[in-house]
């Protein structure tokens, strides 16, 4: 069974569905599975800490999931048209695996979630794909064959997944961006495999 990593971060709950949306795409494909990981809020207070392990949801990621998935999604809500700091901080923890080459020629995809239009959702995709591209990783955005990628009003680009969760946070996510969390999730787990054969 291929394992594909999906890690996110999520305040508001919008990136936590569209992450187990995109374990869905994964899972449709035959001999995969998504291994659902999230990461710890930070805190400007040096005393504040989080449990080691989460009072509900998703566990902890470690680094060892990272290695041992053939595949990641990795998802974060906007902030100021970039990754949330608790994203940011577990990517910067990765350096073991950088030096050990262990994400090298793994397939990754990025998603998100804004609060506006254009509240930086491709900035954000973006510049999350950019401490993957140093692991060597290869990127699996959405092609415009995804039909939903031309008819959507809401979320979604070419460079990966997003919603347009409003500024309270307080819009479901749309018919199209959960077809494209979907089908994120299928060519990402559909990459691995072909990847893996090799």
């Amino acid at each position: 069974m291929t394992e594909i990593l999906v890690l996110f971060y999520s305040q508001g709950g919008a990136v936590r569905d569209m992450a187990n949306l995109i374990a869905r795409g994964i899972e449709s494909v035959p001999n995969t599975k998504a291994r659902i990981r999230t990461v710890p809020k930070v805190s400007a207070n040096c005393e504040a800490t989080e449990p080691d392990v989460p009072a509900s949801g998703a566990p902890y990621a470690e680094l060892k999931d990272m290695e041992e998935c053939a595949g990641l999604a990795l998802g974060s809500p906007t902030r100021f048209g970039n990754m949330a700091a608790p994203m940011k901080y577990f990517l910067d923890g990765t350096a073991g695996l950088w030096l050990k080459g262990a994400l090298i020629d793994k397939p990754a995809a990025v998603f998100t979630s804004t609060g506006s239009m254009h509240g930086g959702n491709e900035s954000t995709l973006l510049t999350m794909m950019l401490p993957l591209m140093h692991h060597g990783m290869v990127i699996v955005g959405l092609p415009y064959s995804e039909p939903a990628l031309s008819s959507t009003t809401s979320g979604g680009t070419p460079y990966g997944a997003s919603h347009i969760g409003g500024v309270m946070d307080d819009k479901p996510i749309t018919e199209d961006e959960k077809k494209l969390c979907i089908a994120l999730g299928k060519r990402l787990a559909e990459t691995a495999l072909k990847l893996s054969a090799k």
